[in-house]
């Protein structure tokens, strides 16, 4: 890694939510988790580092192993400050499920899926993020990923 990655990596701070701010999570299903000791995304991320280790906790929380992955794929991407809690739903449904797959993406593609996502769910293409604001989860997530 060159001084550029590192100083650039460093100044870039890896994002940690309350496990509560990931979307699509009930209520239930955070009590639950935070009775297995895991109160934000970095600990859900620190816990479910391999698929066997995914299936362990699925098995504790008595869940379908494909709901942890998704909500692992969710706390991936949020990790990113410029995605966020705000945006990790979106790209998952875009079809991008972890911050190394947005790294690689070209930004034409993602745009591309975004505004497909957008067009379909709700026949808006005015609220679809910027090409902009994709790019910058695109740098973020290659710094991230370095």
């Amino acid at each position: 890694m060159g001084t550029s990655q590192k100083s650039r990596r460093t100044l870039l701070e890896i994002t940690d939510w309350p496990i509560a701010q990931l979307p699509g999570l009930s209520h239930q299903n955070e009590s639950l988790l935070q009775e297995c000791g895991i109160a934000t995304t970095g600990q859900l991320l620190k816990k479910a580092t391999t698929s066997d280790r995914r299936l362990a906790l699925a098995n504790q929380l008595q869940i379908h192993v494909q709901h942890l992955n998704k909500w692992v794929a969710l706390a991936d991407l949020a990790r990113i400050p410029s995605v966020g809690c705000q945006y990790c739903g979106l790209l998952l449904h875009a079809g991008v499920a972890s911050a190394k797959q947005l790294a690689e993406i070209p930004i034409h593609r993602l745009h591309q899926q975004i505004l497909r996502f957008y067009v379909a769910t709700m026949q808006r293409r005015d609220l679809c993020p910027s090409v902009e604001k994709a790019q910058e989860w695109i740098q973020q997530a290659k710094i991230l990923c370095s």
